[in-house]
């Protein structure tokens, strides 16, 4: 069993200790829940931009190459992330150098300057970066995907941000945010790997006694709203078209999820899935294809994923529709189950292997569950899905009215695709 301690200081900062015998490497992780679920439309791109900005200098290491060469030094791997609901940033180092990572970490999380020439520069590489993703048709179709399904609402913005928006922000919109997000009560501190429990403890309740404790501002409630299966091309000349073809799901508390994500791995979750055998090796009409089930705390989706050949696009949605109307119709058999909950147990377990992993399980599970569970707890209810419980989810979500597709491609027949998408 993976055995880790949650703990909730005074101050409402929440702290996740999850040692690992034997592992030469320790993880520090700093999580805050905020993303760009959280933004308004003038500052949308915020968090991430911040994200950027915690590592051009602190009050005690005033440059950017002061944070770089220290965690360099160390033999660290770093880095930092945004996404829709939290944003992280973390170190992974030798275990001998823990409280190093720890004070560094925690100080580019506690104590930006957000110097103005530091934002003007950054504000260039950002929308350098959102440029990079402009490029990437595999990466900015599930950017679409997110704008078909939520529309005009912070769940289908773009996490980057706009570039007019980008242009915009000041010191003033970063200093605002921070004091509105960055908080005791929406803090997460995460130790994993060659750690002591109460050691971890000690300092990370020692470093972050001064952190704000001002009440968090939360997010907008999600709205869904859908009658009729929805589709949304945009046109670029590219030697593959890309496209997502999903439904509206569960969040990630709803009792249904593992069910889902069992329902998901059958359908693209390896080179045995069914997917994977239809679309790749019976048609070939694609290099990439799978199946996943994202949630968040209050809405989610299942999304089928593939770069097709030009040519055989409505093909394959054909393919993909026709396997939602199989699973909503009859019961999956024995071996295909049993093989699916194996891959899921196992990729499972082979992916908390490593203590930057292992922070990013626990860390994810307490922004979005508040309940974080050990791995052996997961593959339980993993285990206990019954075909009857995936065909109860197909039953559900495989519905006209929850149908989405998102395609990036040279062209497509939007009248014939129309006609073809929809499953009952």
């Amino acid at each position: 069993m993976m055995d880790f301690e949650k703990t909730v200081l005074d101050n409402g900062l929440r702290v996740i200790v999850a040692p690992q015998k034997d592992n030469p490497a320790v993880t520090v992780l700093v999580l805050v829940s905020t993303g760009s679920k959280y933004e308004t439309k003038e500052i949308n791109g915020i968090s991430h931009f911040l994200e950027h900005m915690c590592f051009k200098g602190t009050k005690k290491r005033p440059a950017a190459i002061e944070i770089s060469s220290e965690l360099d030094s160390l033999g660290a791997s770093y880095n930092a992330f945004t996404s829709q609901e939290w944003t992280g940033y973390y170190a992974k180092v030798d275990k001998n150098h823990f409280e190093k990572a720890l004070d560094v970490v925690s100080d580019i999380y506690l104590n930006q300057i957000f110097d103005t020439k530091e934002i003007d520069k950054e504000r260039g590489v950002i929308i350098e970066e959102l440029n990079m993703y402009e490029d990437l048709p595999m990466r900015r179709v599930a950017e679409y995907f997110m704008e078909l399904l939520y529309g005009d609402q912070p769940a289908g913005w773009e996490i980057g941000g706009k570039k007019e928006v980008i242009r915009k922000l000041d010191r003033d919109d970063f200093i605002k945010y921070k004091k509105a997000h960055y908080v005791a009560s929406a803090t997460t501190v995460v130790i994993a790997g060659a750690i002591d429990k109460k050691l971890a403890l000690e300092r990370v309740r020692d470093i972050f006694a001064g952190i704000a404790e001002d009440k968090k501002k939360d997010k907008m409630p999600i709205k869904e709203s859908q009658t009729e299966p929805k589709l949304l091309f945009v046109k670029k000349e590219t030697d593959q078209t890309h496209l997502i073809l999903g439904v509206r799901a569960y969040d990630a508390l709803d009792k249904r999820r593992h069910a889902l994500n069992v329902l998901a791995n059958i359908l693209g979750g390896g080179m045995s899935s069914r997917l994977f055998q239809i679309i790749r090796d019976e048609l070939g009409a694609a290099y990439y294809v799978r199946a996943e089930a994202d949630k968040f705390t209050d809405h989610g989706f299942l999304a089928t994923v593939a770069g097709v050949d030009n040519a055989k696009m409505e093909v394959v949605v054909e393919a993909i529709l026709g396997q939602f109307r199989d699973l909503k119709k009859n019961l999956v058999n024995d071996k295909e189950l049993q093989k699916a909950k194996d891959n899921m147990v196992g990729r499972l377990m082979l992916g908390l292997e490593t203590s930057d992993a292992l922070a990013g399980y626990y860390g994810e599970q307490e922004i979005l569950t508040g309940e974080p569970v050990n791995p052996d707890e997961v593959a339980k209810k993993i285990k206990n899905v019954k075909a009857e419980d995936i065909r109860a989810v197909a039953q559900d979500i495989f519905q006209n009215n929850k149908l989405n597709l998102a395609i990036i491609g040279p062209k497509a027949n939007q009248e014939k695709l129309k006609s073809i998408l929809k499953i009952d």
